[in-house]
């Protein structure tokens, strides 16, 4: 039993931590792509920095360690009762040192577990097998990819893409229209399983084990085969790129599974995932519970360490400003679209819980000329209980829109630093009150937190470790100009030029 719980243990440290080898060489092709001097090369050369960084660190590559997933295998006879136990230990303490961050809450009252263990949490999902051995499979995935998955019901009308009917090409049509929804805020470039028929469980069941499935694996399916490789090919003209910025790469993988569903209903369901797909596995020996083999780790293995001695710039596309916090809103008013800035100072952390409060109360902390992160950070402490940064990229800021824009005219906040972009009313209020938004990196939540040089202070920790306002002091924090406050949006003219490109995609190509 304590064999077992270490390899769980074990197993659950490498996949936050370190990318599989099948991804890496997929993000390298990427980066291989991309032209040099554009947002995109520079976002690239952000992850594989970020990535090198999580390697040396044994450190969470993104803050958002996701719903951990187990797939398990096991022999006729193997106690799946003492593997769920072995399970349960190795979260809690993973969690406890730093490798998960605490993401379990209640959903009535919103109350944080601490150790990533509720009723749910994690997912465990046993299958057994005629081999003797034992296969464990984990996926951890992030709340903003998980938001960016979505299920069709044909036939239906699609944006860009007219009627989508119950056959091939009516499936193609909906996985290319997954991909345009997903505007970079699901951490683009990324990965996608597809499923195809069942029921509204089992059509998503399906489209996340295809997660499973090797980047570099050959669909058995000569149908699905040719699927695949068409969504690959074409999904990557949408031009919607690294993070939603643009940019010749945007989907890193499709996989496409299929199984028999009731003449009422045709479901394709599609499950999203970020470039950081932290996914592996292990072949447990099933009497000891010893790991024999890792899987994901074929093939070659890219070592991006050299990543960390480039200069990532974007200089043709882009000019770069140094803001020292608190901002006045005349440096505000003299950025645009495009701009890299770089940042020194102090900024807040303020997610969902915050965000909510906030339009109904005070706040303790004079936010005057301040800056939020959308950003939910993995914190320890250290002998001396002081708190210290584990991992501290951002998330998704769309789920503020409701709020973002009367909350920074209310505390007199100049800029708002997030991922994927955020909607018509904050892009008014920013305007309106002179503010920006900012679009860090999402999933480099090493190459940030080590921008992160103290923390000051923490309000609200009653909210759970993520949804907590912390207060950082910041060197040298880059991230790129994505709304001004002068009505120009990046993410809302992507989203108009990668929804004309695909619309080239209407006419039926499978028969």
């Amino acid at each position: 039993m304590e064999q077992l719980k270490q390899s769980m243990y074990e197993l659950i440290v490498e996949t936050s931590t370190k990318l599989p080898r099948d991804v890496r060489r997929a993000i390298a092709e990427a980066k291989a792509r991309e032209n040099a001097g554009t947002r995109a090369a520079m976002s690239l050369s952000t992850i594989t920095n970020n990535i090198a960084m999580a390697d040396e660190n044994i450190s969470p590559i993104c803050q958002d360690t996701g719903l951990p997933t187990f797939k398990i295998k096991t022999p006729i006879g193997v106690n799946q009762l003492k593997i769920k136990e072995a399970i349960y230990w190795a979260i809690a303490e993973a969690t406890k040192h730093g490798k998960l961050r605490p993401n379990s809450v209640d959903s009535l009252t919103g109350e944080n577990s601490g150790d990533n263990l509720g009723a749910g949490t994690p997912v465990v999902k046993f299958e057994q097998w005629e081999k003797d051995y034992i296969d464990v499979r984990l996926v951890l995935k992030g709340g903003g990819c998980e938001n960016k998955n979505i299920q069709y019901s044909l036939p239906c009308e699609l944006e860009g893409l007219g009627r989508a009917g119950r056959d091939l090409d009516g499936i193609r049509k909906c996985i290319l229209h997954s991909v345009y929804q997903a505007q970079g805020q699901g951490c683009s470039a990324g990965f996608i399983g597809v499923g195809i028929g069942g029921d509204r469980t089992s059509g998503y069941e399906l489209a996340k084990e295809q997660l499973f499935r090797s980047v570099d694996d050959v669909n058995p399916n000569e149908q699905l085969k040719e699927l695949e490789e068409y969504i690959m090919e074409n999904a990557n003209k949408l031009g919607i790129g690294t993070m939603g910025f643009g940019g010749e790469t945007t989907l890193l993988g499709c996989k496409v599974g299929v199984i028999n569903r009731i003449p009422a209903s045709f479901f394709v369901s599609v499950a999203y995932n970020c470039w950081a797909f932290r996914r592996l596995g292990v072949k447990l020996d099933a009497q000891t519970g010893d790991i024999q083999e890792w899987f994901y780790q074929d093939g070659e293995h890219i070592d991006f360490s050299k990543s960390k001695e480039e200069k990532a710039e974007a200089s043709s596309e882009t000019r770069e400003v140094v803001l020292q916090a608190p901002i006045t809103e005349e440096q505000i008013r003299e950025l645009k679209v495009g701009d890299v800035v770089r940042i020194n100072g102090m900024m807040y952390t303020g997610r969902d819980a915050i965000h909510k409060y906030l339009s109904d109360h005070d706040c303790p902390v004079d936010l005057d000329g301040q800056i939020i992160y959308h950003c939910g950070p993995v914190m320890l402490k250290d002998e001396d209980e002081k708190w210290h940064v584990a991992a501290a990229g951002p998330t998704t800021s769309i789920r503020e829109e409701p709020y973002q824009g009367d909350i920074m005219k209310k505390f007199g906040i100049r800029a708002v630093i997030g991922k994927g972009g955020m909607g018509p009313k904050t892009l008014a209020a920013l305007k309106e009150h002179g503010g920006v938004y900012l679009n860090a990196i999402g999933g480099a939540a090493q190459y940030y937190a080590d921008c992160i040089k103290s923390v000051e202070g923490v309000n609200f920790m009653e909210f759970g470790i993520p949804e907590a306002m912390w207060h950082l002091r910041v060197e040298g924090f880059k991230a790129v100009v994505t709304m001004d406050s002068h009505g120009n949006s990046l993410h809302k003219d992507v989203d108009q030029s990668s929804l004309e490109k695909l619309a080239q995609f209407k006419e039926p190509v499978f028969k």
